[in-house]
């Protein structure tokens, strides 16, 4: 399996304990040394590398993509591109599991100021998978504190599966 933009190494520590063969990427290169400490440190392997979620395309088939709170980096004009990517390499049978964040007017900006995050309309993930079996396709609101100020996000979560 892939994590795409895989922070810390939470998720994808969680995947390789319970015995999924891992490969996880992230931009920030403190995020990829705590990743592999945490697959260290729990005994684990992780093949964790740096790489910008942009630039970055798969060049070998997973059964597994996963990616939550990263997608909203991806600049709009290489969505299409960067999905069918995903999408022409993963196996038959494979699923994505995705959650990005949504626009909603009725809620207000996040404080942290994020200057390379890039808006998604809501249901503008699901289009991507008009060709899958859809097994999950949700939007969710939910309170958070993660700046230390109470706000809310939108979130699409997308479960999706790879049918001949």
């Amino acid at each position: 399996m892939l994590d795409i933009g895989c922070g810390e190494g939470r998720n994808a520590v969680f995947f390789a304990r319970n015995g999924y063969e891992v490969t996880a990427f992230d931009l920030a290169k403190d995020g990829v040394e705590k990743t592999k400490k945490l697959a260290e440190k729990i005994g684990v392997k992780v093949k964790v590398f740096r790489a910008d979620i942009n630039e970055f395309r798969l060049e070998d088939n997973f059964d597994i993509l996963f990616s939550t709170g990263t997608l909203h980096y991806i600049k709009n004009e290489l969505r299409e591109e960067i999905f069918k990517n995903y999408k022409d390499f993963t196996n038959v049978d494979g699923i994505h599991m995705f959650t990005t964040f949504v626009d909603k007017p009725f809620i207000p900006p996040a404080p942290e100021n994020e200057t390379n995050a890039y808006k998604w309309l809501s249901g503008e993930l699901f289009r991507f998978y008009h060709d899958w079996k859809i097994e999950l396709c949700e939007e969710k609101i939910f309170d958070c504190m993660s700046s230390g100020i109470p706000h809310q996000h939108a979130v699409n979560c997308v479960l999706a599966r790879k049918v001949v």
